[in-house]
C-alpha cells in the first residue's frame, strides 16, 4: 500500500461558557491516511499541558460546514446559515457538554487538504482491512 502524509493542523477554537464569555483553546487537528474515514481532535486550553481527545469522523465535520450534522456525543453546525464565518462543535461525553466555536474557513482548509490525500468516496481503497482483523483477533 503506497505510504501517504499524515495532516496535522492547529487552529484558535472558543469554549463557549455563556453567551458573554468565552475561552481561548487549540484545536490540533490529525488526519492519518491509515484510518480514511476519522480525525482526531485534541483541546488544550491556553497555557496548559493537558489535552482532551476526540476522535470524529471526517464526513461528520464536513457536513456540519454546510448545515446541522451529527447524533449523539458530537454535533456540528454553522454559527451563521449565510455565511462561511464560524461553526459550532457540540462534544457531549457522559460527564457533560462542551460548546466550541472555530473558524468554519480554517476547518473547510484543513478539510480540503485531507481530501488531496484520500478523496471523499476513496477511504475503502486506502483503509487497512487485513490490520484490523488482526487488531481484533487480538483481542485489541
Amino acid at each position: 500500500m503506497k505510504s501517504l502524509k499524515t495532516v496535522i493542523w492547529g487552529l484558535s477554537v472558543e469554549l463557549v461558557v455563556s453567551q458573554e464569555m468565552s475561552l481561548s483553546m487549540t484545536m490540533s487537528l490529525r488526519y492519518e491516511p491509515s484510518d480514511p474515514y476519522a480525525l482526531r481532535a485534541a483541546f488544550t486550553v491556553a497555557g496548559s499541558d493537558e489535552t482532551v481527545d476526540w476522535i470524529i469522523g471526517r464526513d461528520l465535520l464536513a457536513d456540519g460546514l454546510k448545515g446541522p450534522a451529527g447524533e449523539g456525543d458530537i454535533r456540528v453546525w454553522p454559527a451563521d446559515e449565510h455565511d462561511l464565518g464560524d461553526v459550532y462543535i457540540l462534544l457531549s461525553p457522559p460527564a457533560g457538554t462542551a460548546l466550541l466555536k472555530a473558524p468554519a474557513r480554517e476547518i473547510k482548509a484543513f478539510l480540503q487538504e485531507t481530501e488531496a490525500v484520500v478523496p471523499r468516496g476513496a477511504e475503502l481503497r486506502h483503509f487497512d482491512l487485513d490490520a484490523l482483523l488482526v487488531h481484533f483477533l487480538a483481542g485489541g
